[in-house]
């Protein structure tokens, strides 16, 4: 415990603040406020100059340069991309309506791959990928239970003019 007496500690403490000297003249607080503003605007100009000079302006690298180092696709993977053509009832009524192909893919295709992989292998212009993500059916076998592997699906849409036949007709 403190020894101090009860009564100073509860006593504020007192704030020792300057007050500023009162000019005695009119004319002399006009030369004094003239002063203060020639120190602050000096002080001022003085801070801002080093900032200024200290900054370094960063270059961002440019999205296209990125694109140029990115190395182009590698022809034995776009060879394995493809697994099989879907030749179903669906898959004719997409090729007859929208001008699409179906295209049964490894699970970690991606649609730049997919694309460059039928552009390589059946020399065709190719619009755009759309992908589906088929899981497999949980199926029964005598008493144990079994599942289909899991599919992608690619829905491969073809230029104007572009065609793809599997039917080995006219070929």
């Amino acid at each position: 415990m403190s020894t101090a007496p009860v009564a100073a500690k509860a006593a504020p403490k007192a704030k020792k603040t300057a007050t500023p000297a009162k000019a005695a003249t009119p004319a002399k607080a006009d030369k004094a406020a003239k002063t203060d503003k020639a120190a602050a605007t000096a002080k001022s100009a003085k801070a801002v100059k080093p900032a200024v000079a200290k900054t370094t302006v960063r270059k961002t690298p440019k999205k296209t340069d990125a694109a140029a180092k990115r190395p182009a696709h590698d022809e034995s993977r776009l060879a394995q991309v493809l697994v099989a053509p879907i030749v179903s009832e669906k898959a004719t009524m997409a090729s007859e309506k929208h001008n699409q192909v179906l295209f049964k893919v490894l699970r970690n295709a991606t649609k730049p791959e997919i694309k460059a992989a039928v552009e390589l292998m059946f020399k065709v212009a190719v619009d755009s990928v759309q992908t589906v993500q088929h899981k497999g059916k949980t199926k029964r076998f005598g008493k144990s239970t079994g599942r289909r592997d899991h599919v992608k699906k690619a829905y491969v849409s073809l230029a104007a003019g572009q065609e793809l036949n599997f039917s080995g007709e006219g070929a």
